[in-house]
């Protein structure tokens, strides 16, 4: 191997043999005294946000291939495992949401992978914290001694999924209020209806990153793959299990909050036809006698009969009744 020319883009780099990391945090230009150093070691290369020098830095020293460059390089792409020549590229979302007012919303983070017989190489295209990625290798490490890279990727794959589950839950559980809101007599207020509109395109963004995961595990299980070993296989089909709950997680919520507001349509409706049903009723009572009195003329003397200021009278009363009945109307949300 020759020396990696040091990426320009903030990097970082851990050294792994036998369960133990023996180097941490050293310049990507070491990584071949490093590999050579340690025979049996394998390597975690993070790049974030690298440019496409960056990468073809990388590219150079481990064989990666043209096309996976490209699409490590490129945002927006979809989630997958390609194999080439000499190793595997792999594309993952990693999410997290937020359920607060006045409305949930999901972040996610990209990030590729080039993996290789002695390297996991990720690159980050936004911003995230590589503290619960760090903290379960470390707890898993004795699964490395003969996991080689693959110990890596499980480790990758166990806390992107994770993720995808806990973002699944919360929404799942943010829809328990919103459902004993939406099912008040009258139909829910607007910002509850507009919250539940929320969650479900909540629930269609997190969907997209989620539901490839499986078929994309059961692609890196694969036997011509050779990097899951067998002692690995019961954690990847645990993650497996975990990626197929949170499909499960979210179609179920979608079920929910579509017929959420699907009910809360039908209360809105039955309310409108009570209030419909109302109007036509006092409509019908004030008809018949305007209908009557019209048909034969009827006219009475009334308080300031063919005086002006029984003109005023007669005027203001009518403006003020007007007025008052608009103003209850308008309270009553049918204005």
């Amino acid at each position: 191997m020759t020396d990696t020319p040091a990426p320009s883009c903030p990097t970082y780099t851990r050294l792994y043999e036998a369960g133990e990391v023996v180097a941490e945090g050293f310049d990507p230009h070491e990584i071949a005294d490093q590999l050579q150093a340690h025979p049996k070691a394998v390597l975690w290369l993070d790049l974030f946000d690298p440019d496409e020098n960056d990468l073809k830095a990388v590219a150079a020293e481990f064989r990666l291939h043209p096309l996976a460059v490209e699409d490590a390089v490129h945002d927006h792409q979809r989630p997958k495992v390609d194999r080439y020549p000499g190793h595997l590229f792999m594309n993952v979302y990693a999410v997290h949401v937020d359920t607060a007012a006045p409305g949930p919303a999901m972040h996610k983070t990209e990030i590729s992978s080039f993996i290789t017989e002695r390297a996991l190489i990720t690159v980050r295209k936004s911003q995230s914290d590589l503290t619960p990625l760090i903290r379960r290798w470390d707890a898993d490490a004795g699964l490395a001694p003969e996991g080689g890279v693959g110990f890596l990727v499980y480790g990758l794959l166990d806390v992107i999924v994770d993720g995808h589950f806990a973002a699944a839950r919360l929404l799942d559980e943010a829809m328990d209020k919103t459902e004993d809101d939406m099912l008040e007599e009258g139909g829910a207020p607007r910002s509850v209806r507009m919250y539940g509109f929320a969650l479900r395109k909540t629930l269609a963004a997190l969907r997209r990153p989620v539901a490839p995961m499986a078929g994309l595990i059961a692609h890196v299980m694969r036997a011509d793959t050779e990097m899951v070993v067998e002692h690995l296989e019961p954690y990847y089909r645990d993650v497996d299990d975990h990626a197929r709950r949170a499909i499960e997680t979210i179609d179920s919520a979608r079920d929910r909050i579509n017929g959420l507001l699907e009910a809360d349509l039908n209360e809105q409706s039955n309310a409108l036809n009570d209030v419909t049903r109302k109007l036509a009723a006092w409509a019908a009572i004030i008809a018949v006698p305007t209908a009557l009195t019209g048909f034969f003329g009827q006219n009475v003397p009334y308080w300031g009969y063919e005086k002006f200021w029984g003109f005023l009278l007669s005027l203001g009363m009518i403006v003020g009744s007007a007025a008052g009945l608009y103003l209850y109307l308008k309270r009553r949300g049918w204005l």
